[in-house]
């Protein structure tokens, strides 16, 4: 068998190559964006205004933490800004840390009496989809963000200042 055709069937014998910084750097902007397009946002700007819902606010009391308030704000700011860091790549290890602790939060915290699946045509809560959000950022908190990244120039930079390039 050809050699590129079977690297690219099974995977090369290093960690790296282009189609896998390829898949990461999908996995990382879609996952990103979904992020803090799909929950961050919605967390910020509600009813046409800017700023955390009372209902967030009471929900993140209703966890335990004290300044329900200011950690409302948090949770909120995580989910928009980090995921806006994550999906172009920079900062990104410290961003997906907050956000592996903010989806534990929702798992966890939120969801703590949810089944991990609700059942077939329920609607009930359960920890799926905040389980679902931490386990890619989980990946990227430990990996970094690839290749194609806003992190991976700035080494990129870095290298050349250094050899005077």
């Amino acid at each position: 068998m050809n050699p590129k055709i079977k690297t690219l069937l099974f995977g090369g014998s290093g960690t790296c190559s282009a189609i896998s910084d390829l898949a990461l750097a999908i996995l990382r902007v879609s996952t990103g964006l979904l992020m803090a397009f799909g929950h961050g946002k919605g967390k910020l700007f509600h009813d046409g205004t800017f700023g955390v819902s009372e209902q967030l606010v009471q929900g993140t009391a209703k966890l335990g933490f004290p300044a329900p308030t200011f950690f409302a704000w948090c949770a909120a700011l995580a989910e928009f800004g980090c995921g806006i860091l994550v999906a172009i790549g920079l900062f990104t290890r410290p961003a997906a840390a907050i956000l592996v602790f903010n989806m534990a939060v929702a798992a966890f915290g939120a969801h703590l009496h949810a089944p991990i699946v609700s059942p077939p045509g329920s609607d009930a809560p359960s920890k799926e989809l905040a389980l679902l959000y931490l386990l890619p950022f989980l990946l990227f908190a430990f990996t970094g963000a690839g290749h194609f990244s806003a992190d991976a120039m700035i080494r990129t930079m870095e290298k050349r200042e250094k050899a005077g390039v």
